[in-house]
């Protein structure tokens, strides 16, 4: 659990960086989507020692892909009508708590009931959020967002659990995520603003994000085949309180302040939750 704990952690920081790189840009999908295909073709050398998925496996793979498309879609749009202390804390909080119940419901994992009252507290933090000037477009988008994110978890937790390493399945994901991207992509006429951004971005910039992606969750997939997904995906939202604090201190964003408390209410359920296992 100790080991579970730490890379839960270590994704949780790489994850705030990365998105706070994709709201800060001018072409937040081109963004993402170099993210993660230089993040991912960064990595591949590493399926030399872990090897490939199993084919039992594959599925799960195909399944998430394809529901990081809506992720993308859903995250860039959020983060175009709402604030980053906003929208980062509600879809990653929510993203942990509908994770917390794919485990239970579909995967056996096990919550106790003081580890519900805890996910309870994180709840109301989400709650508290959300305030009267915000946007329905920006609730929406982070909501769609949160169910996205607690769709993949799932799905990726039964892949990674299927496959001898999760680093491995993460790798292949990452790159299985950017191809559906860019299917996608050109299939709607973007072709020519894939080549454009990849010449005139800043490389380091897109390398840093995308080396970033692939550890958070590479580390976040290895966590959860030590540990329960809710266990895992609820530690690793401790980066809620990272998001809001960026989008305060270094966006300026009204509300930022207000906006870290409700973090801290949601990391103090988080908190709680690791303490009742």
């Amino acid at each position: 659990m100790f080991e579970a704990t730490l890379l839960a952690l270590g994704s949780a920081v790489l994850h705030a960086g990365w998105n706070l790189l994709v709201k800060t840009s001018d072409e937040r999908f081109l963004t993402a989507w170099g993210q993660f295909l230089v993040g991912g073709i960064c990595f591949l050398p590493v399926l030399l020692l872990t090897g490939l998925p199993p084919g039992d496996a594959v599925p799960f793979l195909v399944a998430s892909s394809l529901v990081h498309v809506v992720y993308v879609g859903a995250l860039v749009r959020a983060y175009h009508h709402g604030d980053f202390s906003f929208a980062y804390p509600l879809a990653r909080g929510g993203g942990a708590l509908l994770a917390a119940i794919g485990g239970v419901a579909f995967l056996g994992d096990y919550l106790s009931v003081p580890a519900w009252l805890s996910i309870g507290i994180v709840v109301v933090g989400l709650v508290s959020l959300v305030r009267p000037h915000v946007g329905m477009l920006a609730i929406g988008w982070a909501l769609l967002t949160a169910l996205t994110i607690g769709t993949y978890t799932t799905l990726d937790a039964a892949g990674a659990r299927r496959s001898d390493s999760g680093f491995g399945y993460g790798v292949v994901l990452v790159v299985g995520a950017a191809l559906a991207l860019t299917v996608v992509g050109v299939s709607r006429g973007r072709g020519g603003d894939f080549v454009r951004y990849l010449r005139t971005t800043d490389r380091r910039r897109v390398l840093a994000g995308g080396l970033a992606s692939v550890l958070a969750y590479s580390m976040v997939l290895t966590a959860i085949r030590l540990a329960p997904v809710g266990y895992v995906a609820a530690l690793r939202e401790s980066s809620v309180v990272l998001g809001a604090a960026m989008g305060w201190l270094l966006l300026h964003e009204r509300l930022g302040r207000a906006r870290v408390v409700s973090s801290l209410v949601i990391a103090a359920g988080l908190v709680l939750l690791i303490a009742t296992r």
